[in-house]
């Protein structure tokens, strides 16, 4: 009896050690002796480096919320998005590949898919780990409209007025003509494809993109409400700067004001109905604070940076409010925040640093679009308190493509092959294990055919410039920025962030180094150290 016994107790151990070496060649051993956390990515819609008052001592606007995740997480400070606009930036996020490979501009009004059925994404890949996930709010990376187009339908040309706030007569003075899909043009009960649920996400609600058509709500892969009205703002007015909108068709009624409140809403309920022994992944991808710049009353006059100031402030109150809602739910200690922007601010920018004096890039030179580092050096604060020290600072240099590996990796998966070819995993800065640079080299670029590439402290742009936007005299006076004639840039950003000292016929063999390697990046298929896959 004592012998049977005893070699129940040996082949018991024998069979718990070989089912842990099995699961430990598939998942890291953090991944098999802690829970899985859960992941929320808050990514907020041309958000200067600079608006947000924790980094940024002379700041108009007051960021208590995203400053407490500052102060409850890790800081990054040099960290970029891969393009200086909107779509390229999404596209990259959700790949880990960097967006020149696939794109270069945004997803117009009615443009299909920029994703292949190839492709790899981050949600896909979690999901396949045993995440819940869930995309809430702009989406701006194509559908497959013919899904849902009637046959014979046909873009017409219209006319809004000179504001862009309504579809006018061809009699109208100071009009101007527009490409339009009109809302008879689409089977509005149809389901469409080409989305967030064909991407790897389980659930989606959002409006597409808040100054793109159709103006409506999209619940996974059906619209809540229908566009069925011609595009008209009926007499509203935003706080600052255009509306921004493009004609076409609008659920009537619509009103821009309810879009952030009402996604707001639904991200909170999204994490109330979770299950606690099941991890999720939220992609909370706001429309604030690009324009048109729409605070609710409530916010108004809450900042002194002018009424995009106070849209800041209500994204920072959002941000609050999904932190309640983890709270709540008990998940505060297991929950990866993660807040970031897609890309640097709008050319508003340059009217409200002179009105007001606040400067939403900071020190940073440019604005979105540009090469310069105010286009793609953005906010990036990390919150995991099971893991990361309170109110710690990163200076390495990441990019948001690094998210993709990095975030499979703590969920304890593999990236497929050939998958995510740009993304480190950069969880080692999250535990402080790596002191040494991680990255060889980070490529930058918006317009096609024109590039920047960072090497530790030194940043190449090959161009004679790295302004897309025109920068206006007053502005460039304000800040005593000089031009440049060479006919490529280079700055040590170690000593000059604001890139004002050209080191181009100084260092010529450093140019040429620089040079060298970004044709070397832009001729690869991955510039990523090879990874461990399925």
């Amino acid at each position: 009896m004592i012998k049977d016994t005893f070699l129940y107790i040996i082949k018991t151990m024998i069979n718990k050690k070989i089912k842990y070496i099995l699961l430990s060649a598939f998942f890291p051993i953090t991944a098999i002796s802690q829970k899985r956390p859960n992941i929320i990515i808050i990514y907020a819609d041309d958000m200067g480096y600079g608006d947000i008052s924790c980094q940024n001592p002379d700041s108009k606007i007051f960021t208590p919320n995203i400053d407490n995740m500052a102060c409850n997480g890790m800081r990054f400070t040099d960290a970029h998005s891969s393009s200086a606009i909107s779509s390229p930036s999404r596209y990259a996020l959700l790949t880990g590949s960097y967006h020149w490979r696939r794109m270069h501009g945004i997803v117009n009004s009615f443009e299909p898919s920029v994703f292949k059925p190839s492709d790899i994404t981050l949600p896909a890949v979690l999901k396949k780990t045993g995440y819940n996930t869930a995309c809430i709010g702009k989406w701006h990376l194509g559908w497959d409209w013919d899904s849902i187009k009637k046959p014979g339908a046909k873009v017409q040309k219209v006319k809004v007025d000179k504001k862009g706030t309504r579809i006018v007569p061809n009699t109208y003075k100071n009009a101007r003509e527009v490409k339009y899909w009109p809302p008879s043009a689409f089977d509005w009960d149809k389901p469409i494809s080409g989305g967030p649920i064909d991407r790897g996400f389980d659930y989606y609600f959002g409006d597409g993109t808040i100054n793109f058509p159709p103006y409506a709500w999209i619940e996974n892969d059906k619209f809540v409400t229908k566009p069925t009205a011609d595009f008209d703002l009926n007499g509203q007015k935003t706080m600052e700067g255009l509306w921004e909108f493009r004609a076409g068709p609008m659920t009537p009624g619509w009103n821009p004001y309810n879009v952030l409140p009402t996604l707001t809403r639904k991200a909170t309920e999204y994490i109330e109905k979770q299950d606690a022994k099941t991890p999720f992944f939220l992609y909370f991808a706001l429309p604030s604070p690009h324009a048109p710049i729409l605070p609710t009353e409530e916010y108004r006059g809450k900042s002194h940076a002018g009424g995009y100031g106070d849209y800041v402030y209500q994204t920072d109150a959002v941000v609050g409010e999904i932190i309640k809602a983890i709270e709540k739910k008990n998940l505060t200690n297991n929950t990866i925040v993660i807040f970031t922007a897609d890309n640097g601010p709008e050319r508003y920018a340059f009217k409200r640093a002179i009105k007001y004096g606040h400067f939403s890039t900071g020190e940073l030179r440019g604005i979105k679009r540009d090469l310069w580092e105010g286009g793609h050096r953005i906010p990036f604060i990390i919150k995991w308190p099971r893991e990361i020290q309170k109110n710690t600072v990163c200076n390495e240099v990441i990019s948001q493509v690094d998210l993709m590996a990095t975030l499979v990796s703590i969920a304890g998966g593999k990236l497929p092959k050939n998958s995510a070819p740009d993304s480190y995993d950069i969880s080692c800065l999250w535990r402080k294990e790596k002191q040494t640079p991680l990255r060889e080299a980070t490529v930058q670029n918006t317009k096609a055919g024109k590039y920047a590439i960072r090497r530790g402290k030194w940043i190449y742009i090959d161009n004679t410039t790295g302004e897309h936007t025109r920068m206006p005299k007053q502005y460039k006076e304000l800040r005593g920025y000089t031009s440049f004639s060479t006919p490529g840039l280079l700055f040590d950003l170690s000593t000059d962030r604001e890139q004002r000292i050209n080191l181009y016929e100084k260092y010529p063999e450093i140019v040429t180094e620089m040079k060298e390697l970004l044709k070397k990046y832009l001729n690869s298929k991955r510039t990523a150290p090879a990874i461990l896959t399925q």
